[in-house]
């Protein structure tokens, strides 16, 4: 096995100004590796580390806005860190959206300048040691089945797995948690956020695809075109990609 979880790839209207974003809120670096992309990761980070997934930002003509099934949830140290992590956020253009819980919770629903959803977490044991992100959680019908395809395609630990959530993370203990968590609707939205995977070496990428259609992996078209990444689907229909040379 020898694929890696490197990132989380945002589509967005204005990849330049939600980089700024999301690196104060992350407080990591910016760089750019192409006119319309952005990326973000830890100062002084070598990539690609377990130590940290990272940030990608993509600019795409109209993204849509629609409840995404991958989001973000953010660490916090202390019932104060979290509070003045909330009150900077919303200095950086974050809104409140905590009315899509429906109940009273200790964690904060956010939305970032282009809508995206993700959360400021309380204080939680499991997150003292993972950095700034948290957990990268991804909504779907059946966690133990997305565990069985996931946990096989990143050979990623499972810290957790009941019937309603599961929780992966890197073998070496290290980075945020991968968690897959159920909701009753089962609705297919498109993904502008998904997960972006490398194989080590790179050549191995090819296979590295032929054995993920083995696991039940699907080829998407999304108008990607002529590129160095394979577009994949997971057996829940969320989309991710197998990055390559280039």
């Amino acid at each position: 096995m020898t694929l890696q979880l490197v990132q989380v790839n945002f589509k967005a209207g204005d990849d330049s100004a939600l980089g700024r974003f999301w690196a104060e809120a992350l407080g990591w670096g910016i760089s750019s590796e192409a006119p319309g992309v952005t990326n973000l990761e830890p100062v002084g980070f070598d990539w690609p580390d377990p130590a940290a997934v990272c940030v990608d930002l993509v600019r795409v003509p109209n993204p849509e806005t629609v409840k995404y099934r991958v989001h973000l949830e953010l660490a916090t140290a202390s019932e104060a860190h979290h509070a003045e992590l909330v009150e900077r956020l919303k200095g950086l253009g974050a809104t409140s959206a905590d009315e899509v819980q429906g109940a009273a919770v200790p964690w904060t629903v956010m939305a970032d300048p282009e809508g995206n959803m993700f959360s400021v977490l309380e204080p939680r044991e499991l997150y003292r040691d993972t950095g700034p992100i948290g957990a990268v959680v991804v909504e779907c019908a059946d966690p133990r089945a997305m565990v069985r395809f996931w946990g096989e395609a990143i050979d990623w630990t499972v810290h957790e797995l009941t019937d309603d959530r599961a929780l992966l993370r890197s073998v070496k203990g290290v980075g945020p948690y991968l968690e897959f968590r159920r909701t009753p609707d089962g609705e297919v939205t498109w993904n502008r956020i998904h997960l972006d995977v490398m194989s080590n070496p790179v050549s191995d990428q090819a296979k590295e695809v032929a054995r993920l259609e083995g696991l039940g992996a699907t080829r998407a078209d999304v108008g990607q075109g002529d590129v160095s990444w394979v577009v994949l689907a997971d057996p829940e229909g969320n989309e991710f990609c197998v990055l390559g040379r280039g």
